[in-house]
């Protein structure tokens, strides 16, 4: 049997037994959460973010992955990454109530900076392109932050309800967060061999940051495809064998970390292959071919500082622990710390063309240098004073391609 009911407004059809308020509710909420999720891809696009996806914080294939890589030993010394129990593959664990990650990126590659040609130039230093500006942290934080206030202020604009003690959180690359795999699922790009997100249209020279949140964005239910396809330039390139296989990287054997997170004496077998890269590698990235659809860094904070991109290994050296502190304020440099900058720049000098005048300037700095660069001096020394062993390297990165 069929009944007509005359209503004068919606909301009295729950009481009619014909509809619900709920529905209507409901609707009206997606229809908010769509119009909130547009507003703040929109700001984070005028914030100088170049792309912003949303994604849910299911990491369930993260966290295997994640565990396989520690149980191998892979991370090294950074026993900051085993912490935290499962909070880094957990999001809601270091923000209750999370249900969406907010995930963006943002461009840092700066122009005209001979990366290869610094690369192939013994007596150059060679620092990876993210670290010759301003310490990216503090700058995308504060604008995360910002985007974080913009979404509270239009939600309750838009009239989403808000549970109480509403909380959201910024990260960037500083806190237990897997960005890489959130990133992957917000449809920022995919997790290239080299274990660094690639976007098909952008390649990789971006930072990524994080916004978790509690409220249920709608999902940008596109990710990108694994286009590395047959390609293995990235792991062929590394100077050091750092890629065990495809997609896994032995921090261990990473400059990067060799030179940046390790504060210890760096192995032998590692010390020739470093050749001038006295902060970080960019090897993998450098030879990317999706690379080729790279946009240069729009932020001024990013573009190199005192001359860093194109400095002599052997006036770096000559810096004073105050010329360090003072040069390398507000830079990821700083990280480093002196004792292991001149370890690393005394590796870097062993492996530079000949020159009596390297020679001249790793004998003075001998004198007054803590153990641990003492060594890497004498190894130096050695490496300069092998004149046959240089014509071999010389010859040796000839042959390199690029």
């Amino acid at each position: 049997m069929r009944y007509l009911v005359q209503v004068k407004n919606l909301s009295e059809l729950y009481v009619k037994g014909i509809g619900s308020t709920r529905t209507m509710a409901d609707s009206q909420q997606t229809t908010a959460l769509a119009q909130l999720a547009s507003e703040l891809k929109a700001e984070g696009l005028r914030l100088g973010f170049q792309q912003i996806g949303i994604a849910d914080i299911d990491l369930t294939e993260a966290h295997q992955r994640l565990h396989d890589w520690l149980d191998k030993g892979y991370h090294g010394n950074m026993a900051w990454m085993a912490d935290h129990g499962d909070m880094r593959t957990r999001p809601d664990q270091l923000l209750p109530g999370t249900t969406r990650a907010i995930s963006l990126r943002m461009d840092y590659l700066p122009g005209d900076t001979q990366l290869i040609a610094a690369l192939k130039d013994g007596e150059t230093a060679y620092i990876s392109r993210y670290a010759l500006g301003r310490d990216y942290h503090k700058l995308i934080r504060k604008r995360l932050s910002q985007l974080a206030a913009f979404i509270e202020l239009r939600a309750e604009a838009l009239g989403i309800p808000l549970p109480q003690g509403f909380q959201h959180r910024a990260f960037v690359d500083s806190a237990p967060v897997s960005e890489k795999p959130l990133a992957a699922k917000a449809g920022l790009g995919w997790q290239g061999k080299h274990t660094l997100i690639i976007n098909r249209a952008a390649g990789s020279w971006f930072f990524l940051g994080e916004v978790l949140t509690c409220l249920p964005l709608p999902l940008d239910s596109n990710p990108q495809a694994d286009e590395c396809g047959e390609c293995t330039a990235c792991l062929k390139v590394c100077p050091t064998d750092a890629f065990p296989r495809p997609y896994e990287l032995d921090a261990r054997r990473c400059i990067s970390y060799l030179t940046i997170e390790n504060k210890g004496p760096i192995p032998e077998e590692f010390r020739e292959p470093m050749g001038n890269r006295v902060f970080g590698c960019d090897d993998c990235q450098a030879i990317c071919p999706w690379n080729k659809y790279a946009s240069l860094t729009q932020e001024i904070d990013f573009l190199p500082r005192h001359k860093l991109d194109s400095t002599k290994l052997v006036e770096l050296f000559q810096w004073t622990e105050q010329e360090f502190l003072d040069r390398t304020a507000g830079s990821p440099l700083r990280r480093t710390g002196y004792e292991s900058w001149q370890r690393n720049l005394a590796i870097g000098l062993g492996n530079a063309p000949h020159s009596a005048e390297i020679i001249e300037h790793l004998q003075r700095a001998r004198e007054h240098a803590t153990d641990m660069v003492r060594e890497h001096i004498d190894w130096a020394l050695m490496q300069q004073r092998n004149v046959d062993r240089k014509r071999k390297r010389k010859i040796k990165n000839s042959e390199r391609e690029w």
